[in-house]
């Protein structure tokens, strides 16, 4: 399974995603702009798309929800540590009340990870990270003495765009 992701304007990406109705594609946006996440095991319909294998998968992408995005650059060195610890941890991640999807991407032609979280609403992501140390602590256990980081991991935030048809 591939994920494909493209930005622009949201006019424009609503667009592309009506055009393709089979296809499983989210436009999200935020303060910064809006992307759109094409899911496939096909060839994307995106002309000069980010690419991205995708290695862990729970529940299915809807178009509603309030999506994270952790991003995270890890050395060529950590990389298998890191998947392993990961693998190890996302049944716990995944068994979240109010998480409704995830994907965990390892990029195919730049570096940074990128944890896809999709939850209900902002609310229970928020209660989840307020109460939560399982995320916090698998982060600080890779900046222990193998420095798998190459840089602080940083999040982008998304609210999936709803269609706005009656």
């Amino acid at each position: 399974m591939k994920i494909f992701i493209t930005t622009g304007t949201l006019d424009f990406l609503k667009k592309i995603e009506k055009k393709y109705p089979h296809e499983i594609m989210l436009a999200m946006l935020n303060e910064n702009g809006a992307l759109l996440l094409h899911e496939t095991n096909e060839q994307t319909v995106f002309n000069e798309p980010r690419r991205y294998e995708v290695l862990e998968s729970y529940g299915e992408l809807k178009k509603e929800g309030f999506v994270v995005m952790n991003n995270i650059a890890v050395t060529d060195e950590g990389r298998p540590l890191f998947e392993h610890q990961f693998k190890q941890q996302a049944e716990t991640l995944v068994n979240t009340s109010g998480l409704t999807a995830l994907r965990l991407l390892r990029s195919l032609n730049s570096n940074p990870y990128i944890l896809i979280t999709i939850w209900e609403n902002k609310g229970l992501y928020q209660k989840w990270q307020s109460t939560n140390t399982t995320f916090n602590a698998l982060m600080a256990d890779f900046n222990g003495p193998q420095k798998l980081f190459i840089n602080a991991p940083y999040t982008s935030k998304y609210t999936i765009a709803e269609d706005s048809e009656s």
